[in-house]
């Protein structure tokens, strides 16, 4: 058994009412929390605390809006590496973690080796990105990008079962 799953057989529907409330509300006080749950404020702070200590908890942070801050752009980029050996994984990887404009980036399976997605102002800011960072990428021979004309669904928040 993985690490992962055994780590959720430790925690029981409680702790899951905790997880997806938090995921909501991550601002939410210990005491209104406890209300939610039906649980004490002590045993609430007890089992935030342990949820935190055990990882389930990864951090805390605030959702901005990417309109507001002047990057109303978000593109996926398919990328392509030219040969697909560990050093070469290694490099992109370091590269890509330097990228602010990168907010998320996945080795996935199929026709092309990396979903990278990423917020910019506008095309022309997309077009430097690509030209100064994605295609500077090491190992990078091709890409497909992906312009988001409209957000369906964006949502951080996992489906977690009772």
């Amino acid at each position: 058994m993985d690490e992962i799953s055994e780590n959720s057989t430790k925690i029981d529907r409680i702790d899951r009412r905790i997880l997806a409330v938090l995921q909501t509300d991550g601002r939410i006080t210990n005491t209104d929390l406890a209300a939610k749950i039906n649980l004490s404020p002590t045993a609430t702070a007890e089992r935030f605390k342990r949820l935190l200590r055990d990882g389930y908890i990864l951090r805390f942070s605030a959702e901005l809006d990417p309109v507001k801050l002047g990057l109303g752009l978000l593109v996926f980029v398919e990328v392509k590496l030219d040969r697909t050996t560990p050093d070469v994984f290694e490099a992109f990887g370091r590269a890509v973690a330097r990228a602010p404009e990168v907010l998320e980036c996945h080795m996935v399976a199929g026709g092309f080796d990396y979903l990278v997605k990423a917020r910019v102002a506008d095309m022309a800011a997309y077009r430097r990105l690509l030209s100064d960072v994605v295609l500077s990428l090491p190992g990078v021979r091709e890409t497909h990008t992906y312009a988001v004309m409209e957000d369906i669904k964006d949502t951080h928040v996992l489906p977690i079962a009772p």
